[in-house]
């Protein structure tokens, strides 16, 4: 039988003959060499078979490749030891075939015998291979790893003999400042694909190849397709001053944006929405208009709108923002009494609630600590006020207990009433973890009950309203005690009892679990144990007026909080003097030292320059405009102008052809003719 058959019968095909120890040895030789020689071949037009050619039989040519070698593997004095190992293979293997090739074979027996025979122990000898190269990499991580720790120990013995000692930094976590932003938390695609998965977080989302190019890269917002496309508006930022580690930057507004910025007061002085969205036609990135309009969309229970809009004002702001300029250092500083910041600090906010409100409270925690990094001392929009519920949520329990420990020393975090009693409620849920040892959860349980005994004894008109938000009925001893009767609600002074009723507004429910009910309980009556002995710190409390001393009056900071967070209860205890003014959007109580950059053009009043025609003219149409302020307004406005007037003129036709003059002494001809019909 021919070989081709056996072929045939075993399965091989042309290609996979055996390779024999020579086919494995290379030449090289010089081009002009090999030229010269040419190729040798035998009768008959081929070249002459090596003689070692017929002793190995290999069922696939490709199984004498190691794949691994491909892969980097760990370099020793300059050289791979992978290499070594691959040859001493492929010896060992040229060994075992001449050997194979010396026994004598019997037709078909042999070579069925060697085939799956080969096979196997290729396959065994990868396996091996495989395992030997893995255990060497674990091997060569470690010794690198005991390589680095002697270097250490050796620059420590370094130190310690060319002077004193210092002591080693902290780690990278500790040295993080409190107020330290992460950028993966600024986008809540990171939370809730956490929550919901990344398929039905980015399932509605088109293809990239279909959307919009954009300019620049953002960490606040995503740009959408749907937007217009992006032009600079004329917005811009400076840094003015770096001194002891801080930078301030503040925002500039062009020539071009400051015109815009005058058409937008004058719309927001009209009353009506329209003329902003007209205003966005022409310059779609303006951020007040964009604010202002967002708060339009969401008392039209437009959410998406509204978001969306804030989400375009972020991204104007960002792409002008100063190269040195970051939002994750904490050491960037923005003045709030400078008209341009404030859009920033109200986007931000607009935003942060919106984040809230869709269920990403870590990453709303992310933008409190950013607002609050931009101005940590003054703190315009009062952010300690919101940082405690943000970290109880997104249940990052040792952040709030570490913002406590660090700024209490300075500013007295204990004094509002929010952190006296979101503190210990951070070290009783810290407490009910599993995954901590039992001495540290232990110490987080004392410590939450004395911190929340401090707090009873510090404001203990909040009790009575906590119980009553979360709809659970006091015990009768509780309820007719002095300590925390109705009295010690009347008692407080206002601007307290605004504190209490923003903290319970928006708080109110983080207490109404039972386990956190019972343990409130405990320490309720711990608390009038000690108020019925006379305990010192009880009476130290009551004795001395601090409570009337503090909370006199809150600052305009706390006011303009209490404007943005919308809490009803908190809302309606603002004093008459806030009530009464007008609060703007884009604005709210603009601070009384503010530092104006550029200031507004004097428009000339209507009611003390126009003649009666053209107020009445303006009574019946506000947009009406006098001639001279036609000519103060640019070109593009002309069109708009001379259609109001239009639809006035034809408004004054109108009501004209409806009057009707009555004469009493002209004489009646419909009576006359009427008498005479009668007759």
């Amino acid at each position: 039988m021919s070989r081709r058959a056996l072929r045939r019968l075993r399965g091989e095909q042309r290609g996979q003959e055996p390779l024999g120890p020579g086919a494995l040895q290379f030449g090289f030789r010089d081009d002009d060499d090999a030229e010269e020689e040419g190729p040798k071949r035998g009768p008959g037009g081929r070249r002459p078979r090596s003689p070692g050619k017929e002793g190995v039989r290999v069922n696939n040519r490709f199984e004498l490749i190691n794949i691994e070698d491909l892969e980097e593997g760990p370099v020793v004095n300059g050289e791979r030891s992978d290499g070594l190992r691959t040859e001493a293979v492929v010896s060992g293997s040229k060994r075992k075939s001449q050997s194979g090739s010396a026994e004598p074979r019997k037709d078909g027996e042999v070579d069925d015998r060697t085939g799956p025979l080969e096979q196997s122990n290729v396959s065994g000898k990868l396996r091996k291979k495989k395992k030997k190269q893995k255990n060497k990499k674990s091997s060569t991580g470690e010794t690198s790893e005991n390589g680095l720790e002697d270097i250490d120990r050796i620059l420590e013995r370094i130190e310690d003999s060319s002077g004193p000692h210092h002591p080693s930094p902290p780690p990278l976590s500790s040295r993080k400042h409190v107020l330290y932003v992460e950028h993966r938390h600024l986008n809540p695609d990171t939370e809730l694909k956490r929550y919901f998965g990344a398929r039905a977080v980015l399932g509605e989302q088109r293809p990239r190849q279909r959307q919009r190019v954009y300019p620049k890269c953002t960490w606040l917002t995503t740009p959408k397709s749907t937007w217009p496309r992006y032009a600079k508006p004329g917005l811009s930022m400076r840094l003015l001053e770096s001194k002891k580690g801080l930078s301030c930057f503040a925002f500039e507004h062009s020539e071009e944006y400051q015109q815009t910025q005058h058409k937008f007061l004058a719309a927001v002085e009209s009353m009506e929405p329209n003329n902003i969205v007209v205003l966005l036609q022409t310059s779609p990135y303006h951020v007040d208009s964009l604010l202002q309009l967002s708060d339009a969309c969401r008392f039209q229970d437009d959410q998406e709108m509204a978001r969306d809009l804030v989400e375009r004002a972020l991204y104007s702001m960002e792409c002008a923002f100063h190269p040195l300029f970051s939002l994750t250092s904490g050491t960037c500083r923005l003045d709030y009494r400078r008209p341009e910041n404030r859009s920033f600090y109200l986007a931000l906010y607009k935003q942060m609630s919106f984040l809230e409100k869709r269920g990403c409270p870590r990453t709303a925690l992310e933008y409190c600590k950013l607002i609050l990094s931009l101005e940590p001392d003054e703190d315009p929009l009062c952010m300690l006020l919101l940082v405690d519920h943000l970290a109880l949520r997104a249940r990052d329990y040792e952040y709030l207990i570490r913002l406590f420990q660090e700024w209490e020393a300075h500013r007295n975090l204990s004094q509002l009433p929010n952190f006296a009693f979101s503190v210990p409620l951070a070290y009783f849920l810290l407490s009910q973890q599993a995954d901590l040892p039992e001495q540290e959860l232990s110490s987080a349980r004392e410590k939450a009950s004395l911190l929340v005994r401090q707090a009873l004894i510090m404001f203990p008109g909040v009790l009575m309203p906590l119980l009553e938000c979360c709809s659970v009925r006091p015990d009768a001893a509780v309820a007719c005690h002095p300590f925390f009767g109705p009295n010690s609600e009347i008692s407080q002074p206002p601007a307290l009892s605004q504190l209490v009723s923003l903290y319970l507004g928006r708080s109110h429910f983080l207490w109404k679990e039972p386990a956190i009910m019972s343990w409130l309980e405990e320490n309720v009556r711990e608390v009038l144990q000690a108020v019925d002995a006379g305990d010192p710190a009880v009476e130290e409390c009551e004795n001395r007026p601090r409570r009337k001393v503090l909370y006199q009056r809150a600052p305009r900071n706390i006011h303009r909080h209490v404007v943005l967070s919308e809490i009803k209860e908190a809302v309606a205890a603002l004093p008459p003097d806030v009530t009464t003014q007008s609060v703007m959007g884009f604005d709210p109580l603009p601070p009384s030292d503010t530092i104006y950059s550029y200031t507004r053009p004097e428009r000339l009043s209507p009611v003390s320059h126009g003649n009666t025609i053209a107020l009445f003219f303006r009574s019946l149409l506000p947009s009406y405009t006098m001639e001279g302020e036609r000519q103060e307004d640019g070109g593009a406005e002309g069109l708009d102008h001379n259609q109001g007037l239009n639809r006035l003129m034809l408004a004054v036709r109108d009501m004209m052809a409806t009057f009707h003059f009555h004469d009493p002494e002209a004489p009646h001809e419909d009576h006359a003719e009427g008498d005479g019909e009668w007759d």
